[in-house]
């Protein structure tokens, strides 16, 4: 058998030729694959033949996966052909001799990636037509040019649908009907059409096919206890895909070839549609309620995060190319640009999802994409009280404290829920008040109606023209705002921050990237000294005059974001002039008999509680005075 070898740092490859017997792998000349690399063990691992099958044992600490899955030291897991053994920044796949591969490449390959092959090819084919480099060139096109595409690409499909074959046609359905339960789904559930062009398009011909297709889809949603209200909409897409491949095979008696072929038809047209005018393979991702995060590294490689958990989609686009013109799709309605010069570039998309995109020289993993997506419907307090991010009794107080004009800072590692708690809170103030919110990329979705949204701009290609948040904090005191909520604070605009919540602008809210509250003050210490030089004591009275809560939250390895400490700002400690903070909740152990350990530990899931610890604020007596708070939320 052969050992195919990938380095992704170098983009270097090679085919080691092994024999069925044993193969060892490591560091050690000695071994039959030696990989150059610290990131390697001297003995990594060993692939062996046992009763069959064929395994891969993990012998060093550095760390292996197989298929995404992690192999424990010492442990062993099957392993097929084809399957990428991960260690380091080596990819390793086992593959047939080439000449036996080559007389069953179409039983070794995926349908999947026989679809994406067949879809690259009309593509292809479709471009040519048009004669056409890639497919942005066509992003923009008018109604009538958008119709030529689309009856030359039906012509194309038609002539060569019956390369296709039984497993690729079963694909497609199962994709299919996937995608038409999520968009009944949120129709049922928000009133809203999930897809704007694609499946409802009025070429598309309609008759009793489409009538069998709804009620295939209205059966298979009937299966589920589903709720189809907009708050759980998200519970209700994950809990259908859980079982869906079980009830879809129920419901194999009621598809008839002649479905299927139509399902294909439509498919295809629909995915090489979204290539020509969307955003490829990525489309329906970014529509998916229950996707909180979509991750790209170069052309073979799609993930998404849900529920905190990151998984591979298996989904390709058809080129490092297509992702660069659907990187420049992203962003050049937000007067963004990307190329060699700019290769790093912080976008949004027009729903508000947050685009991260790295190209090379920078990224030496092809195209690099990240989108964090924007929650079309904005969490609530009691969308996080349901969750467990906070208790009923927290949330009151700090919503005492926002309508009380408190200022709050909000403490968190990236994708720890900050933004989205930060939303949550400044929908507590006042519909009288104007608020000013400044962000990189907008993003807050705030119910009052009198809000100034601004957002930073970046450079020119001159290099001019650029506003940062620093600009915009200064220009937002001149706008006579009640409240300022800055997005992210990590620079030099700490400063002017801290002055506006010192000079009359109380109750402003933002975020910053810290692990603890204490962390936090010293974070803020750094920040402003990026602004200015002053001394180290007085920046810390500025901080203890400016600052009243600190709102810690962290995310959990299962996925969940949690509210761990809500301090108060108490002022200067004598001796050794530190910053002192006082944790009025914490998050612990339900039951003492749980004793101290690590919150984040597995064990404790469902056994943590954001607990009161008997500290009672400075400011609790002002905030009674103004029938805001009651003594009860501290029992």
């Amino acid at each position: 058998m052969e050992i195919w070898v990938y380095n992704h740092l170098s983009d270097e490859r090679k085919v080691v030729q092994v024999g069925d017997g044993e193969v060892t792998i490591g560091r050690d000349e000695r071994n039959t694959v030696a990989l150059k690399s610290p990131f390697v063990s001297r003995q990594h691992a060993r692939l062996f033949k046992d009763s069959g099958s064929f395994f891969v044992e993990s012998l060093g600490l550095n760390g292996t996966t197989v298929a995404n899955r992690d192999v424990p030291p010492h442990t062993r897991a099957k392993i097929s052909y084809g399957d990428e053994i991960r260690l380091g920044e080596f990819s390793l796949f086992m593959m047939e001799p080439s000449a036996r591969r080559g007389r069953a490449s179409a039983e070794t390959t995926t349908p999947r990636r026989r679809l994406v092959e067949f879809e690259q090819s009309l593509h292809a084919q479709l471009l040519e037509r048009l004669n056409l480099r890639v497919a942005s060139q066509v992003a923009k096109a008018d109604a009538d040019y958008a119709a030529l595409i689309k009856r030359h690409l039906a012509e194309i499909i038609q002539q060569r649908l019956p390369e296709l074959d039984e497993e690729m046609l079963a694909h497609l359905l199962r994709e299919f009907l996937w995608r038409s339960v999520i968009t009944e789904l949120t129709m049922r559930s928000t009133g809203r059409m999930m897809y704007s062009y694609g499946f409802e398009d009025s070429d598309i011909l309609q008759g009793e096919l489409e009538k069998t297709l709804s009620r295939l889809v209205g059966d298979i949603i009937s299966y589920f206890p589903v709720r189809l209200t907009p708050q759980s909409i998200r519970e209700d897409a994950a809990m259908i895909e859980a079982d869906f491949d079980n009830v879809l095979r129920r419901c194999d008696d009621k598809v008839t070839d002649e479905l299927r072929r139509y399902v294909a038809t439509r498919m295809v047209s629909k995915e090489i549609e979204d290539v020509v005018f969307g955003y490829g393979p990525l489309q329906d991702l970014l529509e998916m309620p229950h996707v909180n995060e979509i991750m790209v590294v170069g052309k073979d490689h799609i993930y998404i995060e849900k529920d905190g958990q990151v998984s591979n989609t298996d989904r390709s686009f058809f080129s490092d190319e297509v992702v660069l013109s659907i990187i420049e799709r992203i962003i050049t309605p937000v007067g963004r640009r990307i190329d060699r010069s700019t290769p790093l570039v912080d976008a949004r998309l027009s729903d508000g999802s947050r685009v991260n995109a790295i190209i090379n020289p920078l990224s030496l993993s092809g195209p690099t994409l990240t989108i964090r997506k924007f929650a079309r419907i904005p969490f609530t307090i009691d969308d996080l009280v349901e969750r467990s991010t906070l208790t009923e009794a927290t949330a009151n107080f700090l919503k005492a404290c926002v309508q009380g004009r408190k200022n709050i800072l909000i403490s968190g590692g990236t994708g720890s829920g900050k933004t989205t708690t930060l939303n949550v809170l400044a929908a507590f103030i006042g519909a009288e008040e104007r608020i000013v919110t400044i962000e990189d990329s907008a993003e807050l979705q705030l119910p009052q109606e009198h809000v100034v949204r601004l957002e930073t701009r970046p450079p020119n290609i001159e290099g001019r023209g650029a506003y940062t948040i620093r600009d915009l904090v200064r220009n937002a005191l001149r706008m006579r705002p009640d409240r300022l909520i800055v997005g992210e604070c990590r620079g030099p605009e700490a400063l002017d921050m801290l002055q506006a919540m010192n000079t009359g602008h109380d109750g402003s809210l933002t975020t910053i990237h810290a692990n603890t509250p204490t962390d936090t003050m010293m974070r803020l210490e750094t920040m402003v000294l990026t602004a200015v030089e002053m001394p180290v004591r007085a920046i810390r009275e500025q901080i203890v005059a400016a600052i009243h809560l600190v709102v810690q939250v962290a995310r959990f390895p299962d996925g969940r974001r949690r509210i761990t400490h809500i301090s108060e700002v108490v002022g200067l400690d004598q001796e050794t002039s530190q910053i002192l903070t006082e944790d009025i909740f914490v998050l612990r152990p339900a039951h003492e008999s749980f004793g101290s350990g690590n919150i984040f530990d597995s064990a404790w899931k469902g056994e943590l509680r954001l607990q009161h610890t008997g500290y009672i604020p400075e400011f609790t007596q002002e905030l009674m005075a103004k029938d805001l708070l009651a003594l009860e939320v501290f029992q």
